[in-house]
């Protein structure tokens, strides 16, 4: 389940991202930390993400989380790249792993399965198309929580 800040969160540092020329890939507030952890993975959509991109980040959003005061008491803030063991979510992520090994996760669960492996082929809005072992198989957005690469 989402943390209900996390959209405000999203609002507030998705120009300040933009303005650098970088990407939002994911925000995740672990509140079942003390303190709790902030954590925005951020990505250059021209080459690799650089150390150096996420200190700017993390001081600007600094600066705008502390003055607007959304999170309440102590928080760390971590910025960082999502790595390969990410969760795709973009068009761009879809071209760019099509081929590769993805697991997809449902809820409810899709033809009594809450998860399925398979290579990516594609997405569209209706499904993301996965073969596995030879099959085609179409797996409905509607149902679709979540999309990563496999390990």
């Amino acid at each position: 389940m989402t943390h209900p800040l996390i959209p405000q969160i999203i609002d507030l540092a998705t120009p300040i991202v933009q303005e650098m020329g970088l990407e939002v890939v994911d925000v995740v507030f672990q509140t079942n930390q003390r303190p709790p952890i902030l954590r925005i993975d951020i990505r250059n959509p021209v080459t690799d993400t650089s150390l150096n991109d996420c200190e700017q980040v993390s001081r600007a959003l600094e600066t705008v989380l502390d003055e607007t005061a959304i999170i309440p008491g102590a928080y760390v803030l971590e910025i960082s790249s999502p790595g390969i063991s990410r969760n795709l979510s973009s068009e761009r992520d879809f071209i760019a792993f099509k081929g590769f090994t993805v697991k997809v996760i449902t809820n409810p669960p899709y033809r009594d399965k809450k998860e399925w492996q398979g290579k990516l082929q594609g997405r569209d809005q209706e499904a993301v198309y996965l073969n596995r072992k030879g099959r085609a198989m179409a797996i409905p957005c509607s149902v679709i929580t979540q999309v990563q690469l496999a390990d």
